[in-house]
């Protein structure tokens, strides 16, 4: 068996030989066993190539050779930058169509987090710091898990499977690093790193950039997409491409990379920012918000919008100094929801298709604002009401909720006697979620949890630290 990665010159040698090569490899890999493909489809160049290459070389094969699945995911965060997703959809929708007029065993989907590991169901309805290099809690939650449900899903089907992914060893030599370390001796396949019956085949891995852009100029989409309109994209936002991501090993798809609109693991948003200047003038807001989420990361702002306490109830502690913050306050998280609603209901003039935050998402951050904020004004559809100018079908509750003057009432109570509030009312909506369940044994753990959790303002913290935080 050969290897291509040496057989590759510049990109005016990308000749018609190495692409035949390169096919008959792409079917012997295929033909090879009866795991079924997974192919990791971004929607940005390198993945396009490694897809049409894929579907180049499969469509010589006879029909009873074509035995098993491919599925194309691609990964929707539900915070990409609005006009990759309409490009991505669009193109999943022809790739579906023209594989089932071709004959050919692949179909696209498109994979999402759950609702509860939601970007803003975590930082507006949870009060997550958005994420930083120091805390990148999205990667895992946004992308990583979705695909991996989805890879495990097709491992509990057919026992093993190959991942495909459009990456390259000429990207960084970390890339070129970690591609070789799980190679498997005498095969094109290598292991997968963390998924132990999942396999690897990257088959563009020794192309360069410069090989990719002419592969994609020279050969048409076989779906009938439009690669000169990838083109475009590219040049507008003069980005790189953010590929689909199944561990941490891969980096993070800020600096000038296609991705989340409201990424703040890097300074500014270099892609965002030159589509604007190239006449997507409508994403200008997104910007702007974006800017203003990043902003939250200075440390000076700190004391003014997050809880002193970490979301478990305690403060911790570094040589003996007490070592706040936590997540964002209920109020810093209505600021942010109006915020958002409001750049939604502005670019909807414009852009009517393009959701900033669903539904269902809405529901989530009511919910947890609900049982953990004890909001009992129930701001979420008030919020919502007051932007957009309609109301929403909200769940309605069917267990008897408090209100607002009753919340006042309970505070007036809690003055008299010097019992915080907070504490007061989860003891009483844990009491109430316990309600009707035919045994409560937990219910004295779970009422100690809350009375063992660090109740002191946060001056008293400050002025009178404990003997745990003395040592």
């Amino acid at each position: 068996m050969t290897t291509l990665v040496n057989s590759i010159g510049r990109a005016s040698q990308l000749s018609r030989a190495f692409l035949s090569n390169l096919e008959n490899e792409i079917r012997e890999v295929y033909c090879g066993d009866d795991r079924p493909w997974v192919i990791g489809y971004s929607g940005g160049k390198d993945s396009t190539t490694a897809l049409q290459l894929i579907w180049t070389a499969l469509k010589t094969l006879p029909r009873e050779a074509l035995k098993k699945p491919i599925y194309v995911i691609s990964s929707d965060t539900l915070v990409e930058t609005p006009m990759i997703v309409d490009f991505v959809n669009r193109t999943l929708d022809q790739i579906n169509i023209a594989a089932k007029s071709a004959g050919l065993p692949i179909s696209s989907h498109k994979v999402v987090p759950e609702i509860n590991d939601s970007y803003w169901v975590n930082v507006i309805g949870r009060g997550y710091p958005v994420p930083s290099t120091q805390f990148r809690w999205c990667t895992e939650r946004l992308k990583i898990s979705p695909a991996n449900a989805f890879i495990l899903d097709r491992v509990a089907e057919f026992g093993e499977v190959v991942m495909v992914l459009g990456v390259r060893s000429a990207e960084s030599n970390t890339r070129a690093q970690v591609m070789s370390l799980h190679k498997i001796s005498g095969s094109f396949l290598s292991r997968h790193s963390t998924l132990p019956k999942a396999f690897v085949y990257t088959p563009i891995e020794p192309f360069t950039v410069d090989d990719v852009w002419t592969y994609l100029l020279q050969v048409p989409s076989p779906w009938g997409g439009n690669n000169r309109e990838l083109v475009t994209l590219y040049r507008n936002a003069q980005a790189g491409e953010c590929p689909l991501v199944v561990d941490t090993t891969t980096p993070s798809c800020g600096n000038s990379r296609f991705g989340c609109w409201v990424c703040t693991v890097v300074n500014r948003d270099a892609s965002m920012e030159a589509m604007v200047e190239n006449g997507e003038e409508w994403l200008e807001p997104l910007l702007e918000f974006r800017n203003r989420l990043a902003s939250l990361q200075d440390s000076a702002v700190w004391p003014s919008i997050r809880k002193y306490k970490r979301r478990d109830g305690r403060v911790k502690s570094r040589d003996g100094a007490p070592q706040p913050w936590g997540p964002y306050t209920i109020e810093t998280r209505k600021v942010l929801l109006r915020s958002l609603l409001e750049v939604q209901r502005t670019i909807a003039k414009t852009q009517p298709q393009s959701e900033l935050i669903r539904k269902s998402e809405l529901e989530a951050i009511r919910a947890l604002w609900r049982l953990e904020e004890h909001d009992w004004a129930d701001s979420v559809p008030q919020i919502y009401s007051e932007v957009i100018g309609e109301p929403l079908d909200w769940i309605r509750y069917e267990t008897p909720v408090f209100l607002a003057d009753e919340q006042d009432s309970l505070q007036v109570i809690c003055d008299r006697h010097g019992l915080p509030m907070e504490m007061v009312a989860k003891l009483i909506e844990l009491e109430r979620s316990l309600q009707g369940m035919s045994r409560r044994t937990s219910i004295q753990r779970k009422l100690s949890s809350v009375l063992e959790e660090d109740w002191r303002s946060h001056e008293e913290l400050l002025s009178k630290p404990t003997l745990r935080e003395r040592i």
